[in-house]
């Protein structure tokens, strides 16, 4: 990471928003803001369904929470959160948001901005016929599969991807191409089967973005530093680790990458 100058101040450090979050996934955009927080990120901001977004602050008093009306993401929250898009220098799309129509409209506004993205879960349903660029797309094999039709390989990831779509195929090791290279992550563990270290991949890449990083590294590092993480946690653990144990780790692992 760049050294930081002593005089700089509050958000000169980077600033992620999280756009997700439903009734049923509370916890997916709270992982994902603290995740790009663990990277060392000035801000996280969470743009929630209001009852999600209040949830958020009780988990964490870390992160700033935008309370849009209603209990899901729809539509007609694109002018409430039209500023803090502005503010933020990278966006994560997608954590919990849910499936609904309306949900994903408002998805697919976003998806078509021009600003760093990180495109996880629920959002990959809203680009399907989309064009979209400046963006990591962060798909396990069967999204990848409703994607583009294909299986998850090699060579295939490497057709889709290219410089400023760079696809990260999640699996028992991942995948990263930028359309010219492919790059092989080993490591993780069974434990991280459980539900959330997605959501806290998709911060850490964000984080980094934030922070300077361009889309392939931060990528790379991303799943570097998340599979690192849970071999960690899962030693003291084992299979009983939680997406939120991996937070802990996480800042050690960003100074030694």
């Amino acid at each position: 990471m760049k050294k930081r100058k002593l005089t700089s101040h509050k958000g000169e450090n980077g600033i992620v928003l999280v756009i997700g979050g439903s009734e049923l996934y509370v916890g997916a955009p709270v992982l994902a803001a603290l995740g790009a927080l663990r990277t060392g990120v000035d801000l996280s901001l969470v743009a929630a369904p209001k009852d999600v977004a209040l949830i958020a602050n009780t988990y964490s008093p870390d992160i700033i929470s935008i309370k849009l009306p209603g209990k899901y993401l729809r539509s007609g929250h694109m002018g409430m959160i039209r500023r803090f898009i502005k503010r933020a220098d990278c966006i994560v799309i997608g954590n919990g948001a849910g499936l609904r129509k309306e949900t994903l409209n408002l998805l697919k506004k976003v998806v078509k901005i021009d600003k760093p993205k990180v495109i996880d879960a629920d959002a990959l349903d809203a680009i399907k016929g989309l064009k979209v660029s400046n963006c990591i797309l962060t798909p396990h094999h069967g999204e990848f599969y409703d994607l583009f039709g294909e299986s998850g390989t090699k060579k295939s990831i490497k057709k889709y991807a290219s410089k400023d779509k760079i696809i990260l195929l999640k699996g028992y090791y991942d995948l990263i191409s930028n359309g010219k290279r492919v790059i092989q992550v080993k490591g993780g563990c069974p434990g991280m089967t459980v539900g959330g270290t997605g959501d806290v991949l998709a911060g850490l890449a964000a984080g980094l973005i934030a922070q300077g990083e361009d889309l392939f590294k931060a990528a790379i590092k991303a799943s570097r530093i998340n599979k690192n993480a849970g071999e960690l946690v899962e030693k003291k653990k084992g299979y009983g680790l939680l997406a939120s144990d991996l937070l802990d780790v996480i800042p050690g692992l960003v100074k030694k990458n």
